[in-house]
């Protein structure tokens, strides 16, 4: 019976994908440490350590989805690892053959190049949907490019910028995302095959050429050296996942700020009943953004175990190792909700630009008051602008008039600036800076 969120019947869909749990179920491991044995049979048959016609029976006769997972369960209850009572099932399965199943290999080695065919499949997905995400953002990013809003800092309007602006600083985190995930490709798709502590002795001197035809037959690379008392490959990749869904709630923060009723600049795709609430039949509830903060928080935290992790004990984890069964599925799990969420809420994102522009507006043009003091310093000096421009927005915020009214009003402003000049000072889309350029170089790629 489901007892966690991540295979709840009711919430499994807000923590995972069915795509991401079909990779890290009980019967894809299973087929995955079939998948491994089998290969190390063939790869030692290929370098004459055991007999070819033993590797084609084992490729022939094992068959993961006739493993006994409730037998299985069981030796494993005593044991405290899977691997032994997944060799004594396919030694029964593959009959005389069967004893040349899992020659020379150790449990970790089985386990550790499972998990490696498992990030393999689930990095596969996260790069798709990260794609997808990036292919929306530069479509909101394109679309507005020139669409005017009020840049906030410390949650107050600070100087206008774009909402295309604004999008694509959310897919200059996206692209990066891929580039760490492009670069820990290498240094974490790598066979482990090892032995018992990392020197390959059971098979003399065909050690390195099993383990290398091994590696051939997974395509996978092969390690410089014995890594599975060596976990920073894991602990990197759960670290990337933190980022990245970091990066997501970044999104999710600003997206959620914008759809507060007194903001109403974005809203998440409109569904009937979405984010409804039960007494009150006026709410919208951002509910992808509630999704994705809680998700980067509990990847984030998963990355903190997956580091404990690599505190391995000399050339065997006593302890440490079993951090990575907990944390490493549910980190792919979650991070492929949070991308789902991300997808659905960006691709099909409601942004209102005539709001943008209204909030803009509300003080009174008090947003470009940068703005204002850089015209007027090259006539007054730096120093003078801003005290003269700080004046009238004092000025402006007590009788509540605009900036402009009150620069109108001064002498030492209009000697230099006419009334032509000021309203095009204080017209917030003439003080963008480079942000459509920005924006530009963003969609190019």
């Amino acid at each position: 019976m489901p007892s966690t969120v991540f295979d709840s019947a009711i919430y499994r869909d807000f923590f995972g994908t069915p795509a991401m749990r079909a990779i890290w179920s009980d019967e894809a491991l299973v087929a995955r440490y079939v998948e491994v044995e089998v290969a190390l049979a063939q790869a030692e048959a290929r370098v004459g350590v055991i007999p070819a016609d033993a590797a084609k029976e084992i490729a022939a006769k094992a068959d993961a989805t006739k493993m006994d997972l409730a037998k299985l369960k069981s030796e494993t209850d005593i044991v405290g690892y899977p691997i032994i009572g997944i060799v004594h099932q396919m030694a029964k399965q593959c009959g005389e053959a069967g004893g040349f199943v899992h020659w020379g290999a150790t449990t970790q080695d089985i386990m550790d190049t499972a998990t490696v065919l498992q990030l393999r499949a689930a990095l596969d997905i996260v790069d798709a949907e990260l794609t997808a995400v990036e292919k929306a953002l530069v479509a909101l990013a394109a679309k507005h490019r020139d669409t005017v809003m009020a840049g906030r800092t410390h949650m107050q309007h600070a100087l206008p910028v774009t909402f295309g602006y604004k999008a694509a600083v959310w897919l200059s985190s996206v692209r990066r995302d891929k580039a760490r995930l492009a670069a820990l490709r290498p240094r974490l798709l790598v066979v482990q095959f090892s032995g018992a502590a990392g020197t390959l002795a059971s098979l003399g001197d065909k050690g390195l050429e099993v383990q290398s035809a091994l590696a051939d037959e997974l395509k996978l690379a092969v390690p410089d050296i014995t890594w599975h008392a060596a976990r920073d490959g894991i602990a990197e990749a759960g670290s990337t996942l933190a980022i990245l869904s970091g990066g997501l709630a970044k999104i999710a923060t600003d997206v959620m700020l914008m759809m507060q009723t007194e903001v109403a600049e974005a809203f998440e795709p409109f569904v009937k009943g979405r984010g409804g609430s039960s007494t009150m039949p006026q709410k919208r509830n951002p509910i992808s953004c509630e999704m994705i903060l809680a998700i980067a928080k509990a990847v984030r935290s998963d990355a903190g175990l997956l580091l404990d992790a690599m505190a391995a004990d000399h050339e065997r984890a006593t302890g440490p190792w079993h951090l990575e069964w907990i944390a490493l599925p549910r980190s792919f799990l979650a991070t492929a909700a949070a991308l789902y969420q991300a997808r659905f809420m960006l691709e099909g994102l409601i942004v209102d630009g005539d709001r943008m522009r209204r909030n803009l507006d509300i003080t009174g043009g008090l947003i470009v008051a940068e703005a204002a003091m850089m015209a007027l310093a090259p006539h007054t000096g730096r120093g003078a602008a801003h005290d003269i421009v700080y004046d009238c927005c004092r000025a402006a915020l007590d009788s509540g008039t605009t900036l402009l009214a009150e620069l109108e009003k001064r002498d030492d402003v209009t000697k230099h600036l006419d009334r032509a000049a000021l309203a095009r000072v204080v017209d917030p889309a003439h003080y963008l800076g480079t942000a459509p350029q920005m924006v530009d170089r963003m969609v190019k790629g």
